[in-house]
């Protein structure tokens, strides 16, 4: 069943805490983060797409469409989330799967779970772990596109849209690497993130 449902990478971060340009392009392991992240994905879902604003080209290395914000100014990972479901809405599919592309861990199960959680429903499901609550790795039903537009208009927040729409959380438990605790949802933020993510890319042989 989840390998009918589409899924948008969303890559459109400023990165200030890396010194700016596309995270997803770093390097771990002698692949791109983003290479990380689609190979953690493709088996889990069906077509793919990375949601990036500026040129398209460098992110043609992967193959896959690439589609900008549909809404002015940079108004964050909720923009891309819409962005995806207008590409995806013509799929059979009525759900699009969110994952980040700065996060290369995430759970080789989480697609079917969600789509375990979200039942004959049509409220979002949203990632948890440790406690936390992950909201741009979610299943949003396409039938929300239209409200998430308007939503937009004045709110850019992924919760607080989550909140009106209603929302179900998946729990996932942390994985291990090196007899130390790895969150499954551990984004790379800083060049510190990029040498732990290489030393669990090492323990996993990724």
């Amino acid at each position: 069943m989840s390998g009918k449902i589409p899924a948008v990478i969303l890559a459109g971060g400023l990165s200030t805490r890396m010194g700016g340009g596309d995270k997803p392009l770093r390097p771990i392991a002698g692949r791109p983060l983003m290479a990380h992240a689609i190979g953690r994905l493709a088996p889990q879902a069906g077509a793919l797409a990375i949601n990036a604003n500026g040129d398209p080209q460098r992110f043609e290395s992967f193959g896959l469409p690439v589609i900008g914000d549909t809404v002015s100014g940079f108004a964050g990972p909720l923009a891309g989330i819409l962005a995806g479901m207008e590409w995806a809405q013509d799929s059979e599919s009525p759900h699009i799967v969110s994952i980040a592309g700065d996060t290369p861990f995430f759970p080789a199960d989480m697609v079917d779970r969600m789509l375990e959680a979200a039942g004959a429903g049509e409220k979002i499901v949203l990632a948890a772990s440790a406690g936390r609550i992950h909201p741009v790795f979610g299943l949003w039903p396409l039938g929300l596109r239209s409200d998430l537009k308007r939503f937009l208009a004045a709110n850019r927040r992924v919760m607080s849209f989550a909140e009106a729409a209603g929302y179900v959380v998946v729990d996932f438990p942390l994985a291990t690497a090196g007899g130390n605790s790895v969150d499954p949802f551990f984004n790379i933020n800083t060049v510190d993130d990029l040498a732990t993510a290489e030393t669990i890319c090492r323990e996993w042989k990724l």
